[in-house]
């Protein structure tokens, strides 16, 4: 750190390299880099409705508002978004999907994600639904169980 607290660039670098280099929070065994990182970053788009899924796990457990937002459906995404602080999301079982393959228009995932929160672990069971907005995938809602 610098005097004035600022973070150096190269502290900066290290600290990117490390989040990149590191296994994807969605579960998939790749690299984040060479998973969810370039969907978040823009640089990509979901394939299927899993693999945005996927990423939005990640997403939450990154604390990526921002991607969250941009990845909601249009008719459903709120205005604003807040995580909430204790809470951290540690792993993702996909359970079950229906359609949201390539050359489909909606699909939906069913998957248990794990978190804790305040010490205690938690797990939210969903079924999320997805449709193509503008060619891409986006989440819809879904029914937690």
């Amino acid at each position: 750190m610098r005097q004035d607290g600022g973070v150096s660039k190269r502290a900066s670098r290290r600290r990117a390299d490390a989040t990149t280099a590191r296994a994807c929070p969605c579960g998939s065994g790749a690299a984040y880099a060479d998973c969810c990182e370039p969907l978040h970053g823009g640089t990509a788009e979901a394939p299927t409705a899993e693999a945005l899924m996927r990423s939005r796990f990640s997403a939450f457990a990154l604390g990526d508002t921002g991607y969250l937002l941009r990845s909601w459906h249009s008719s459903t995404r709120p205005a604003r978004l807040e995580l909430a602080p204790g809470q951290r999301w540690t792993r993702l079982e996909v359970v079950d999907t229906e359609r949201g393959g390539l050359l489909d228009t909606v699909g939906t995932v069913t998957f248990h994600a794990h978190y804790r929160e305040a010490g205690r672990p938690g797990t939210l069971t969903e079924r999320s639904r997805f449709v193509r907005e503008d060619g891409r995938w986006v989440y819809v809602d879904g029914d937690q169980h």
